[in-house]
């Protein structure tokens, strides 16, 4: 990533010292979700303008600009961006300053919290695995509801900024447990996005994990849902390497 996306405006000296930056997380899944999908429209990778959606039990989204990461959700832990199954995403700072200083919390105690009690599971109060989540919210349950509208609200704001990264988009993709398996948040993610250029055929979307376009005819981004494989990635660039090193 390019320095200005990955430093965090704190003084320079974390960085130069400690190494303080947004690293990111599932690198192996995003990249091979996006040669996979630019081998499936027979299209040239480093022509793309890509946003990638790692969207599971852990959630990171990635900007990929021709082939190379120029952004992504998660920063210096795996906790920031996304709300997941059960931790946070993104939280003002300044909640967790207020927490320790007017309710006595320790460094283990907001730990827990925005790790282990937060996300889906601390909205609804119902699950953290997103299959009871919808369930709950068609029978009724407002707070499983109102999970599923963060989570995809979530989604839709990193997407309307990557693509402003980008400078446009040609290609969206979904991976992971729920982006492979959620037809249900796959539509509610792009919902009114056709002023992007995103738009998804309900009947298309209407399945699970396979590799699938889901995009209407008339869209100008492809969407596509691509079941992910970080074991086969992690084996061929492990294979790459060492082919390189011979």
């Amino acid at each position: 990533m390019p320095e200005r996306a990955f430093i965090y405006a704190l003084p320079y000296a974390y960085y130069e010292e400690k190494r303080i930056r947004r690293f990111g997380f599932h690198g192996t899944s995003h990249q091979y979700v996006a040669q996979r999908a630019a081998d499936y429209l027979e299209l040239d990778l480093e022509q793309l303008r890509m946003i990638t959606l790692h969207l599971g039990n852990g959630c990171s989204i990635t900007a990929i600009d021709r082939g190379k990461s120029v952004d992504t959700s998660l920063g210096f832990g795996t906790m920031c961006g996304m709300p997941m199954g059960t931790r946070a995403g993104d939280v003002d700072p300044a909640i967790l300053l207020y927490l320790q200083e007017r309710e006595g919390f320790s460094p283990a105690d907001i730990q827990r919290l925005l790790y282990k009690e937060s996300g889906m599971l601390g909205i609804s109060g119902v699950s953290p695995d997103m299959r009871e989540v919808e369930d709950r919210a068609f029978e009724g349950h407002p707070r499983a509801r109102l999970a599923l509208e963060v989570f995809a609200y979530a989604a839709r704001k990193y997407i309307g900024a990557y693509a402003a990264v980008l400078g446009g988009l040609d290609v969206l993709v979904f991976t992971a447990g729920v982006g492979e398996n959620s037809p249900i948040l796959r539509e509610m993610i792009c919902k009114d996005m056709d002023f992007l250029g995103i738009s998804v055929d309900q009947e298309k979307n209407d399945f699970k994990g396979q590799l699938r376009e889901i995009s209407t005819p008339a869209a100008r981004v492809r969407t596509l849902v691509v079941p992910t494989n970080e074991e086969l990635m992690i084996a061929k660039e492990t294979f790459r390497l060492v082919k390189q090193s011979a």
